[in-house]
């Protein structure tokens, strides 16, 4: 079980815990998030615990503003981004 949390912790970056040029760079070819129900199964099979954290089984207001990358999927939630690795 550790494991995986540390998997997951290894996988996500939040916007809150990097500089303004890492930000850029993860940000850098985004575009909108074209399915938010699919975001969530993701995350819900891939990042457990953030899920729950995050009580995405409720409405998310943030929800317009998730998007995704090449390289990672862009969860907006509570004024933060959630940099998650595809």
């Amino acid at each position: 079980m550790a494991e995986n949390i540390r998997y997951e912790e290894d996988r996500i970056q939040c916007s809150t815990d990097m500089s303004a040029e890492r930000w850029a760079e993860l940000m850098g070819g985004s575009r909108a998030c074209e399915d938010y129900e699919e975001l969530k199964g993701f995350v819900k099979t891939n990042c457990p615990n953030l899920y729950s954290t995050l009580a995405l089984d409720f409405p998310n207001p943030y929800a317009s503003g998730c998007g995704e990358t090449e390289t990672h999927f862009i969860l907006a939630h509570s004024m933060k981004q959630y940099f998650i690795a595809k």
